[in-house]
Formats: structure tokens, C-alpha cells, sequence
């Protein structure tokens, strides 16, 4: 690939720009306002000038309401070799390209599993897309120039490409993604008329649950208008849970010991299937979850103490595989779990107590 045309520099066309110009592609860059595209050209994400001809690929990284308009468009025009999007709904655009009467051999559907709470040009990052999977949905119409092209971009930008079919995608990222986000913001909108005592308690469970509560409306609207029916029926079953999970709450304040005992068995029930949903998460590098042990020391709040406990860690042989830290509340101090394998516990443990850091039990 010589030639890319991005449409649309928001985070992900952005990244998708940076990380192939930085890998020697022409890129350039167009979107429906000329200053973002000017921004992402002056990131270095490419060139917002009008491709002399037929690119090699077209990226298209707008909304999934315009995504088959835009892709239409530009196929009508003869802008590229190939073309693919980067929405995160695929049966629906595909469908729509379909009723406009577009010929489809020449377009592949993707979706990058990556993004941030940041939107536009500003947040994209030319390493976005490291080490995530990246879908690819081809039908037996898909010419294999396309594919072979959809390919090249995945490896570009050091994604792991995944082939799978447009509707069983749209109903895995309803569970893994969509579902998710609007949960988070329906704990996180329980936040809003708190009472300012109770806020302050926040710990590291409620910043961890709406963490992704911060991402932008107006994209996840888009987004959730695309992919609707089956976030729909995900949250039904959440909702089952919920009503399940009520009464059975409500049940271990009976005065009666029968129902009590029912009420707790409900409530492990659900904690329960939690956990063995949780031990289904891939863990790291997409490998199977590994059970890591945490040691938690007390960091202050200033310069240079992140990096001279990892030198710490370093010096004695011990791999951080995952850190967390949990900030304290009118203290410059916080709480900093490093995740390990079990068997390096103890000889962490010792390193960092011999050179002054606090452990906490």
C-alpha cells in the first residue's frame, strides 16, 4: 500500500492516518469539516490535499449513520483500489450500501477494537491500535485484492486481524462494548444528585465501573442508534438479573429466616455467575486469564516515586504484569497495587520493604 484516503478525523481515522503515515503511506486526509482535517494533517496524520487520482485504499471513519452514504459516494467516484469502514456496527451499513445499489466487491467491513474516552483528531494516538484485535467481515463477494489490503492495514498498524461474520459481530460488541457503556452510565448517573458525603467516599470500584461513563453522547448515540435490537435484548437479561437481584435483597431484610436464606443464596447466585463470567475475560496479550496476587504499597503523590518503584521492582527480578492505583482523599498518597504472579510475591514483598516503601496488608 502507497496510497490510503482517510474520510473522517475523529480519534480512530486519526490513528488509523498516524499510524500509516508514519509507516512511509501517502495518506490523505478529508473530512466533513475541513479544520479537523487540518488539525489531524498538522498532527502529522498526512496531507488534508486532494489525491491527484485513484488512492490505493479509502478508510472511512465517520458515523455509522453516514457510513454507507459516505462509502457510496465515494465508490461512485472511483476514489480507490479498495475500500473499507472502521465503524463499530457492521450488518447495518452493509445492508444500507446493499439498497443504495452499490457494487460490494470492492468494500470490506472492519471495526478496531480500540478507543478512548477522547474524541477528534486531538486524542488520536498512531499506536491505538497495538496489539488489539481488529475485525474483518467478508462475504463471498469481497474481492481479495480488498482483503489482501484490509490485511496490510491491520498489520500497519500492528493489529490482530479477526475474521468474522457482519451480524455475529454486532451481537458480540452489543455484549463486550455497547452493553457495557450503558450500564456504566446508569451507575454513574445514580453519581449526579448525590449527596456530596457520599461522593467522597469514591473509591477504586465506582472510578473502574464508570470509567467509560466519561465517553462522548453524541458518539455513543450514534453508535447505539446503529445497533439497537440486540443492546436492547442484553439489557433485558441485565434487567432480569436486576428484578431477580431486588427481591432477593429485599428478602434478607425479612424477619423470616426461610426467606432470608433464600434472599442470600440469590444474591451468591449472581455474584457467582459474575465471577465465572469474569474468569472468561482474555487475559494478558489475549491469552487465558492468569490469577495474579496484589501488593499493595503506600506511594506518595510527587515526582519520580512511580518510576523508582518500578526500578525497585526491576532490581529485584520481579515483573509488574498489572498496576492500579487508588488515590486518597485529601492526601498527597495513595494506594498503588502491583499485580504479580504469585510465586514473585515474597521477593517483592522483601525488595520493596529493604529500600523504605510501606506495604500494606
Amino acid at each position: 500500500m502507497r496510497t490510503a484516503l482517510v474520510i473522517g478525523t475523529g480519534l480512530i481515522g486519526t490513528s488509523v492516518a498516524l499510524a500509516l503515515h508514519s509507516r512511509g503511506v501517502r495518506v490523505h486526509l478529508m473530512d466533513h469539516d475541513p479544520a479537523q482535517a487540518r488539525t489531524a494533517a498538522a498532527l502529522g496524520a498526512g496531507t488534508d490535499e486532494e489525491p491527484e487520482g485513484r488512492v490505493d485504499l479509502a478508510v472511512v471513519a465517520v458515523p455509522p449513520a453516514h457510513v454507507a452514504e459516505t462509502l457510496a459516494e465515494a465508490i461512485r467516484g472511483g476514489r480507490a483500489r479498495g475500500y473499507l469502514d472502521v465503524a463499530s456496527v457492521k450488518g447495518g451499513p452493509r445492508r444500507d450500501l446493499e439498497a443504495l445499489g452499490c457494487d460490494l466487491s470492492g468494500y470490506l467491513g472492519t471495526h478496531p477494537m480500540a478507543g478512548r474516552e477522547r474524541s477528534g483528531p486531538l486524542a488520536g494516538t498512531a499506536d491505538l491500535f497495538e496489539g488489539r484485535p481488529w475485525v474483518l467481515t467478508p462475504t463471498r463477494e469481497t474481492d481479495t485484492e480488498v482483503l489482501n489490503l484490509a490485511l496490510e492495514l491491520v498489520s500497519l498498524c500492528r493489529a490482530v486481524p479477526v475474521v468474522m461474520d457482519a451480524d455475529a459481530h454486532d451481537r458480540a460488541v452489543a455484549l463486550v462494548s455497547h452493553t457495557p457503556q450503558l450500564v456504566s452510565s446508569m451507575v454513574a448517573a445514580r453519581l449526579q444528585d448525590a449527596d456530596e458525603t457520599a461522593v467522597r467516599l469514591c473509591g477504586q470500584g465506582i472510578r473502574d465501573v464508570t470509567r467509560i461513563a466519561a465517553s462522548d453522547p453524541r458518539l455513543w448515540l450514534d453508535i447505539l442508534s446503529a445497533n439497537p435490537g440486540p443492546v436492547a435484548e442484553i439489557l433485558s437479561a441485565v434487567a432480569a438479573d436486576l428484578d431477580e437481584t431486588v427481591r432477593a435483597l429485599r428478602a434478607l431484610a425479612s424477619a423470616d429466616k426461610d426467606d432470608r436464606e433464600a434472599g442470600a443464596a440469590g444474591v451468591e447466585d449472581v455474584l457467582r455467575r459474575g465471577n465465572a463470567g469474569r474468569g472468561r475475560v482474555p487475559g494478558k496479550h489475549g491469552a487465558a486469564p492468569t490469577a495474579y496476587e496484589t501488593v499493595t504499597v503506600l506511594i506518595g503523590d510527587q515526582p519520580g516515586e512511580l518510576a523508582r518503584i518500578f526500578a525497585d521492582a526491576g532490581r529485584a527480578g520481579v515483573n509488574i504484569e498489572d498496576v492500579r492505583i487508588e488515590h486518597a482523599t485529601g492526601q498527597q498518597a495513595g494506594l498503588m497495587q502491583l499485580m504479580v504472579e504469585p510465586r514473585a510475591v515474597p521477593v517483592l514483598v522483601a525488595a520493596l520493604t529493604d529500600r523504605g516503601w510501606s506495604i500494606r496488608q
